[in-house]
Order: C-alpha cells, then structure tokens, then sequence
C-alpha cells in the first residue's frame, strides 16, 4: 500500500485520480451550505419536552415560528404620535411576507413610557437564516418616519436569531481564508521554503473540498444532519488535522531522503515507519468523534460524524496524495535547504536533542515540577460557569436584539416577547390553563387555541425568560401541567429550550467523557502494546485538559469578562484536545518505540524527543493557530471553544508532550512498555543509561 503513492508510475496514478475526484467533489461541496439543517430542533436533545412542543405546535401554525417584539422607548413619556407610529408599524408588520399569524399590539407599559408589538416571524425550512431578512425588514419599518426623541429595537427569539445569523453569515468563508493564512505563514515558518508549503496545503484543502461533497451527500441521501456549527468546525479540523500528518509525512521524508538516493525509495521508508503512527491518530480522533453521536443534543451528535468524515478524508488525502506529489516534484521542493543524500540529520544535535539530555539528567525533577505547575493552572477552574450564557452573554458586543432586551426588561414583565408554550388535550385545556396561570412565576396566559383534540395557549413569565428564575418557574409549570390527569400536557418555549439544552448537555458530558477515555486508552493499547504507556498518556492528557479549562476560566472572567460558559462547552474542549493531543503523544511514542529497540527505552526517548520535538511544536502551533481562528467570531460560544482548545494544544505539544512525557519516559524506563517484550531487560547487559554528555 505504501508503495502506490510513491511508485515510478503509479505516482502519476495517483494523481490522476485525486483530480478526478476533484472535478467531481468541486460542484457537491459548493452545495453544502443549502444542504445545512440549522431549524429550532435540529439543534435540541431529540426527546426533550421543548423540543416536542415545537413539532406539535406546527398544528397550530403553518410553520415554524419565531416571536420578533418590537419594543418603542421614549424616557419622558410615550405621546400620541408615538403610539400613532406604532400602530401604523404593526399595521405594515401584519402586510408582510414573512409573518404568519396575528400582529398583537402595540401594548403600553405601566410606567407609560414604552410600547411592544409582538410579530409572529415564519422560520421555513431554512431555519434562523430566513429570520435575518424578516427582521431587517421590521427594523428599518420600526426606524423609518421622523419622531425625535422616540427609540425602537426588535428583540424576542426572533430578533436574537436574526443577530445570531449576522454573526454566522460567511462564517464558511471567513474560518476558510483566515485559517488558510494562518497555515501559511507558519508553514512558511516551519519549512523556510518558498515552495513546499503549497503542497500540504494544496492536499488539505484538496481534502477539505471532498470531504464536504462527501457530507454533502450523506445529508441530502442519508439523513445526515450538517448545521452552521458542525460545517464551520469542519473547515478548522480538516486543514489543521490534515496539516499535522503532512507535517509528520514531509519531516519523515525528508529525514529518509539523507539517507536514500532514489526519493521513491525514501518516500516508501516514510510512509512505512510514519503511517502506522499517523493511521492510530486519526482512529483515535474518528473514534472519539464518533463517540459524540451518543450525544442527546442533537447539534452535538450531528457534530460527531461531520468532524469524522473529514478526518477520514485528510488521512487518507496525506497518505496518498501529498506523498505522490512529493515524489512528483523531486528534492527540489524543499529549497533552499535541500536533504541531499548522506548529509547530517540535523535533528540529532539540534535544540531538542540538547533538551533531551537535559531532561534526561534530573528526569524526576523535571516531571515533578511540569505536573504541578500544570496542577496550580487548574485552580482556575474554580472561575468555570458552563451553566449556560444569557441572552446578552451569546454575544461579544451588544446587538440591537439585546439593547431591546434590556428595555423589555426595564418596564414590560419580565418574560415579556418569550412566553411559554403549552401543548394539552383540547378536553382538559381549560384545568391545565388554570392550573399553569396559578402557577408562582406566571403573570398571564393567552386563549387557547384547539384543533384535531388539541390545544395550545401560551404563558408569560414574570421574570427574565433567560433567568434562573425562569428556568425554575418552567419546572413548577411543568409540575402543574402535567398533574393535570388525562391532559398529557407538555411546556416548552424559549426558556424550556435552554434549560433542556443545559440538561442534555449535562449528560452528555457524564457518558462521553468516559466513553473517549475508553476508547482513546484502548487505541493507545493496541498502538504501543502495552499498558503502563497508554494510562500513563492519559493521565497527562487529562492534567493537559484540566490545566487548559483551568487557564481559560480565568481568562474568560476576568480578562475578556464572558458572562459564563455555554453548557457544551467542557464536552466539545475534551473532545478536541484529547482526540487531538493524542497525535502528538503517538507521534513520540510511536517513535520512542522505535528506538527503544535499538538503543533502550531511556536513551530511545532522547532520540525520539530530538526526532519529533520540531515537528510536534511545529504541528501544535498550526494546529493551535486554526482553532484561535475561530475567536475572530462575533459569537462566544465559539470563541471560548477557539481560544481553550489553541490553548490546551500549546500545552499539549510545548510541555506535556516534548517535557512531561518524555521525563516520564526516562524515568519510568523499560516498565514503560510493560508487559510487552520491551519492558523485559535485555538478556545480556542491563539497559544503556543516557549517554555520557546527557549525563549529570
């Protein structure tokens, strides 16, 4: 298998069939974003309440629906003309396309000094995306005439969504251009060729074309569900992932090629000792993506098999396609600092060698001092809210939909523009009605509306509908509603989501984590045939993770001033960082091994840090530099995400993996491969110790 890529013909193979695909996959992955599914519940935990009432409540409404609140704000008092305006606003509002049932308003608040108008905004097929036109639309009605003194917002679901959808719109092609720059300036760094960094990249957006055609596909005919998340998460992973194996690829090669006259000899000697590393990489990081459909939010289980098939793609694109161009082009490429055959391997005294055998003087000192300066990082972890963000906190600045939300706030009840739905049994609604409007936390409830034998009506909460208080007025509802006998009453709503959201998201973080430990501890198992490594990785994993979470908090808070952390937010960081940092640590395992069978376990991992040391550090910053991307969003959820994964990833590869793993290693010894063969001392002599100028 290794031999096709980097054969004298069948390079050119090779190639051909990977621009054959091309033309094939090019036209199916501009088709990606048609194919996303970014509805209400393609979002929720599929069995959740809310996300059931929103699939009933279509029989009281055509169509999904979002509520936009156009909120009138004037300090000293609202006047006649004011409430004029509105009124011939709501009128306008009621002509439009995009509304579907009755325009209610404009209501005056009690302190008569500001006016809502609640709109009833059609979501369609294509989700929050059609609400940023709809809301426009209301906005510049809202804004238009001229009444000094008088302010207006849109705010309610829809008026968030809408500021939800301008933060994503060209999210594709702004993750795309910034994460393409990124990678060429550090491959540039890394390669210190003027050339060589278009082949990686040329392979990894190469994979990146097919894999989206590839999940274009799955959705169109397998129902594979593809949101603005999960495709934007698609563009970091594909380029980043797919950069550190053509990292790992081109350094191996390039090692081979001082050794070998023919490159496709070179080539072939390369694939043959760096794929079996770069093959258990990418399975674990499939595995602990796939590991995600387990999840009971829907997002998050579309998520999984997304970031999956683009790893697949990536592995099988550096394998096959970027070896074949190497070939192709000849040692050339790698101007103006060509391998030619029978020079020096510059790796062996370069800087990592000569921190090799400084950890390899005081081992213990030095993994000691790594694992608790990375414990003190995890006191921050003391700061961490993963409880979920506020309205106001989903965002990094301040939208009009939250500048109305505070206004609503200020004088209308609480949960004014976000009430409760409530779905029941057309022949009990009046007892659920009752009870839900008795029910402490409710100010008022709407007429039920009955079809079919069912019935829907809505209640308004006293408090802020993104409240804690909110969330705890939805339980008691629920309580009330479902004692209701025969009712078979369900409560949804906004706030219902997001605290089903919260809930989900909560069990999804008690299944997964463990589940990709597992999983990921297993792979390792089988990988390096033994069992004292593979726990021991782990062990730094996890301390990575932690130290990273607990770095993140504390910058979150009291840096940048988040309001908190969305409730995915540890999930979607372990998942990312441990299936991600586990390259790093196969990268120098994979090559420890190697060398321990040659010179022993403490001297082959000097030779293997000083081997790996740049390549790690150099795939760690690319890798970590695309995920920082992801911070340039209007969006906090993602720039949290962006801003704790780079993190934990300079971590992993700068510390955990090149000190704290390879002190270890040194320390451990020959038990670290126990009980493999390795772990037994050789039969002759005892193992070699360091060599001499690595000794204290």
């Amino acid at each position: 298998m290794a031999a096709l890529p980097c054969g004298r013909r069948s390079k050119w193979v090779v190639l051909a069939l990977w621009l054959l695909l091309i033309l094939v996959a090019g036209p199916l992955a501009g088709k990606l974003n048609d194919a996303e599914d970014n509805e209400a519940s393609s979002w929720l935990p599929g069995n959740a309440e809310s996300t059931q009432v929103l699939v009933e409540q279509r029989s009281f409404q055509p169509v999904d629906t979002a509520q936009a609140v156009v909120v009138y704000q004037r300090d000293s008092g609202i006047t006649v003309e004011d409430h004029a305006k509105a009124v011939q606003d709501a009128a306008a509002f009621a002509g439009a396309p995009h509304v579907v049932g009755p325009v209610v308003g404009p209501v005056q608040s009690e302190d008569g000094k500001a006016m809502q108008t609640v709109v009833p905004v059609e979501l369609g097929s294509t989700g929050w995306n059609n609400l940023r036109p709809a809301v426009d639309s209301m906005r510049a009605t809202a804004t238009a005439g001229d009444v000094p003194g008088l302010t207006t917002h849109v705010t309610g679901p829809a008026g968030v969504g809408a500021d939800e959808s301008e933060a994503f719109a060209g999210i594709d092609s702004t993750l795309l251009f910034a994460t393409v720059a990124v990678v060429v300036v550090l491959l540039l760094l890394t390669y210190r060729s003027p050339v060589l960094w278009l082949l990686p990249l040329g392979a990894a957006g190469v994979a990146l074309i097919v894999s989206e055609a590839l999940i274009y596909l799955f959705a169109e005919h397998a129902g594979l569900t593809v949101n603005a998340q999960s495709a934007g998460i698609l563009i970091v992973l594909v380029l980043g992932a797919g950069t550190d194996y053509a990292l790992l690829i081109t350094a191996r090669y390039r090692e081979e090629l001082r050794r070998h006259e023919d490159r496709h000899e070179a080539m072939a000697l390369a694939l043959h000792r760096a794929g079996p590393a770069i093959l258990a990489s990418s399975a674990t990081v499939v595995a602990s993506m796939l590991c995600l459909t387990v999840a009971e939010m829907n997002s998050t289980s579309g998520l999984g098999p997304v970031c999956a098939i683009g790893v697949l793609v990536a592995l099988v694109a550096m394998l096959t396609l970027l070896p074949a161009l190497l070939v192709a082009v000849g040692r050339w490429v790698f101007w103006p600092v060509k391998p030619d055959y029978g020079t020096a391997e510059p790796t062996r005294t370069g800087r990592w060698a000569h921190i090799g055998g400084w950890i390899a003087r005081r081992p213990r000192r030095v993994w000691t001092g790594t694992a608790l300066a990375l414990a003190v990082c995890t006191l921050g972890l003391i700061s961490l809210n993963a409880t979920g963000l506020t309205t106001a906190g989903t965002f990094t600045g301040k939208p009009d939909s939250v500048a109305g939300q505070q206004v609503l706030a200020a004088h209308f009840p609480g949960g004014t523009g976000a009430p409760l739905s409530v779905v029941s049994a057309a022949g009990q609604v009046a007892e659920v009605r009752q009870a839900v409007g008795a029910t402490e936390g409710i100010s008022a409830t709407s007429p039920p509306v009955e079809k079919s034998g069912q019935a829907f009506f809505q209640a308004t909460m006293t408090d802020p509908p993104d409240s804690d208080q909110a969330k705890a007025t939805v339980d008691r509802v629920r309580d009330a509603a479902h004692a209701v006998p025969g009712a078979d009453a369900k409560v949804g709503g906004s706030t219902a989501v997001v605290l089903d959201a919260g809930r989900a998201a909560a069990h999804d973080n008690r299944v997964i984590i463990p589940l990709v430990l597992v999983v990921v501890t297993l792979i390792l198992a089988a990988l390096l045939r033994a069992v004292v490594a593979p726990l021991v990785l782990i062990a730094t994993v996890v301390l990575s993770y932690a130290a990273a979470l607990g770095i993140s908090a504390f910058f979150f808070e009291h840096v940048f001033h988040f309001s908190g952390e969305d409730q995915a937010f540890p999930l979607f960081v372990f998942v990312f960082l441990v299936a991600l940092g586990i390259d790093y640590n196969i990268f120098l395992m994979t090559r420890i091994r190697e060398e321990a069978g040659h010179h022993g376990t403490r001297r082959g991992a000097v030779i293997g840090l000083a081997a790996t040391g740049g390549v790690i550090t150099s795939a760690g910053l690319i890798l970590a530099s695309t995920f920082a991307v992801l911070g340039t969003l209007p969006i906090v959820g993602f720039a949290e995400i962006g801003f704790a994964v780079a993190l934990g990833v300079l971590i992993d590869a700068l510390v955990v993996r090149s000190i704290l793993v390879t002190a270890l290693t040194v320390d451990i010894g020959r038990w670290m491969w126990w009980p493999s063969p390795l772990s037994h001392p050789p039969p002759s002599a005892p193992e070699p110790a360091p060599a001499p100028a690595e000794q204290e």
